[in-house]
């Protein structure tokens, strides 16, 4: 069963990866040369877990500073360009048991909606209304049999990986043009 469901992850992420083009990372960027200031305001949270915003904000304003060729503010004023962003949907689903039926792995899965906008004509320069990430994780083995801490603190540390998958997806896509 886990292997089918395998599988099909596996065949829905090379469908979804397919015609995003290619290009070589630090080539330069296609925006505008007067866009040197970059506003990250606070992205909205449309789902029931709290602080998701903040932390996929913060990733991707890491992300732009890691770049080295903008200034990033937390709010629109003072930027020429702002980043506009949702986390739209966030769901951990079980994807593997054990034989007491118990869950053993899960899959965290992210939506979110970005619009990357030129402050001086006010025309969007990128969108995407809706990327998903995805990212498995296992459960130890004395989380399987009930240590929630142990359930939290491994959700936690995949949903930071998708923070930071979808960061780099996201500034890649507005500086490289993807």
């Amino acid at each position: 069963m886990s292997t089918i469901l395998n599988l099909l992850i596996v065949a829905a992420l090379a469908v979804t990866g397919t015609g995003c083009g290619y290009s070589l990372a630090g080539r330069g960027s296609f925006l505008p040369s007067y866009i040197r200031v970059i506003g990250v305001p606070q992205f909205a949270n449309q789902t029931t877990y709290l602080e998701v915003e903040r932390r996929f904000t913060e990733r991707v304003r890491t992300e732009f500073i890691g770049r080295g060729r903008y200034q990033v503010l937390a709010q629109e004023a003072g930027a020429d360009a702002v980043l506009r962003g949702a986390i739209t949907g966030l769901s951990i689903v079980p994807a593997n048991f054990n034989d007491a039926q118990q869950a053993t792995r899960y899959i965290i899965v992210v939506n979110t909606k970005i619009e990357f906008v030129d402050l001086k004509t006010n025309k969007a320069l990128w969108e995407n209304p809706s990327m998903v990430f995805r990212e498995e994780y296992d459960l130890p083995a004395d989380t399987q049999a009930g240590n929630p801490s142990a359930f939290f603190g491994q959700g936690s540390n995949a949903l930071e990986r998708v923070a930071n998958d979808f960061a780099r997806s996201v500034v890649s896509a507005i500086l490289e043009a993807f």
